[in-house]
């Protein structure tokens, strides 16, 4: 019943979960046709979706040539997370490893068998990865290669070292998003469906990158003390706690939601050079692949926002919110409006003594005034009586199926996953 009382709370995403599920999806994210590829880049293909089939389906939906660079992209980056997560192969090996990584691109033999990784796939067969990435044209060779050079050094960095100050925080990030995202921008102008200013502009690619990462992060704050990892700035968390596992403890709640309120804070701050970032985009399909992970990304930090369950356990946008984000995030006016709708969702939340409330409140601002909501989105959240009825009966008589239904959209609900 608690499932029931969830959906008729939001009957309008159970409209959207059943748009999505008869034909609406392929508006966003179109299936690619495994017979017209070639026997190499069908492999990487089915790696890609063995990996993460989230990225997979907004990676398919790229147009053009664009669709296959950004596909080995993900699998060489996938590659280098994949050493890196791996505790299995000892300092002494990973340093080097990933410093050398770029080298390994073009170099046909290359693979490693040793890893005990989920995504070791990707390393065993690193040969049809490193074949494909040698198939596609030079200037996006360039680009892959580069970020894979830089990333790598940034990565062995931060093997020895804990994040310290905040700094520290965005340079982290940076190396293992930001790079990505200023990876992706160049792809985006070498393939002509975006203007230079695009790839050339990192410091807003830089920012989408960031805002990603650090909603995994503030996210993931009891996942990552389970597995024994540390992402949190120091700088910010002593101020609550003398151990950041302290924070976890019940005694300790009211200063954890203070030190996570500061790191949501900190992470709004992106939001502009988000939506400047996305409103230079001109290409439908690699507008729908930079906006929904950002629009899910906003949506998990107002679910995050003084929440206590952050540190008891999975804090997850609803399986039909996610798909209504999706559905919606189709254009700049719209992802505004989106914006807009969430900040406001945090401010109500706001407690009058968190000790970050008027930075807060500042942030807030700013993104109020380059997000104030159009006409054309003022229908978004109402919808006719009778629709709502109906919406209602429905989800009454078949809250069971839409249960089973949902799960083919849980891998969209994290925003930035992997």
């Amino acid at each position: 019943m608690e499932l029931l009382r969830k959906w008729l709370g939001h009957p309008e995403e159970i409209y959207n979960i059943l748009r999505f599920k008869m034909g609406g999806y392929r508006a966003v994210m179109p299936r690619i046709d495994p017979d017209s590829l070639g026997c190499g880049l069908r492999t990487c293909y089915r790696y890609l979706n063995q990996t993460s089939r989230s990225f997979a389906a907004v990676i398919q939906a790229l147009d053009g040539e664009l669709r296959h660079a950004v596909c080995i992209f993900y699998l060489v980056l996938r590659a280098m997370d994949t050493i890196e997560d791996d505790m299995s192969i000892p300092l002494d090996v990973k340093v080097p490893m990933l410093q050398e990584f770029h080298s390994y691109l073009y170099q046909p033999e290359w693979k490693y068998m040793e890893s005990k990784e989920k995504d070791r796939q990707v390393l065993e067969d690193f040969p049809t990865i490193s074949m494909e990435f040698r198939n596609l044209s030079k200037v996006y060779q360039d680009v892959i290669s580069d970020i894979c050079h830089k990333m790598g050094f940034g990565m062995a960095e931060f093997l020895e070292k804990k994040v310290d100050s905040q700094r520290e925080w965005d340079m982290y990030c940076h190396y293992v998003a930001g790079l990505v995202g200023i990876g992706l921008s160049r792809l985006f102008s070498a393939s002509e469906l975006e203007d230079s200013i695009v790839g050339q502009d990192t410091e807003l690619a830089n920012s989408m990158g960031l805002f990603l990462q650090k909603t995994n992060i503030i996210r993931d704050y009891l996942e990552d003390q389970m597995e024994g990892r540390e992402f949190w700035p120091r700088e910010v968390w002593s101020r609550y706690a003398q151990k950041l596992s302290d924070l976890a403890k019940p005694e300790n709640i009211e200063m954890a939601v203070q030190c996570l309120n500061e790191l949501i804070t900190n992470a709004l701050h992106h939001v502009p050079d988000v939506l400047t970032y996305l409103s230079r985009l001109k290409n439908q399909s690699v507008f729908n692949f930079c906006a929904i992970p950002q629009v899910m990304a906003i949506a998990t930090l107002a679910a995050c926002y003084n929440n206590k369950q952050v540190f008891r356990g999975v804090v997850k946008i609803r399986k039909g919110q996610a798909v209504t984000l999706m559905m919606d995030a189709t254009n700049i006016q719209a992802v505004k409006a989106i914006m807009y709708q969430y900040v406001e969702e945090i401010y109500q939340k706001i407690p009058s003594t968190d000790p970050s409330s008027n930075k807060t409140q500042q942030v807030i601002a700013s993104i109020r005034a380059m997000s104030l909501p159009g006409s054309s989105m003022a229908s978004r959240h109402h919808y006719s009586p009778i629709y709502l009825s109906c919406a209602m009966l429905l989800a009454a008589l078949s809250w069971q199926y839409l249960s089973t239904l949902s799960k083919a959209t849980e891998e969209y609900v994290q925003a930035g996953e992997n």
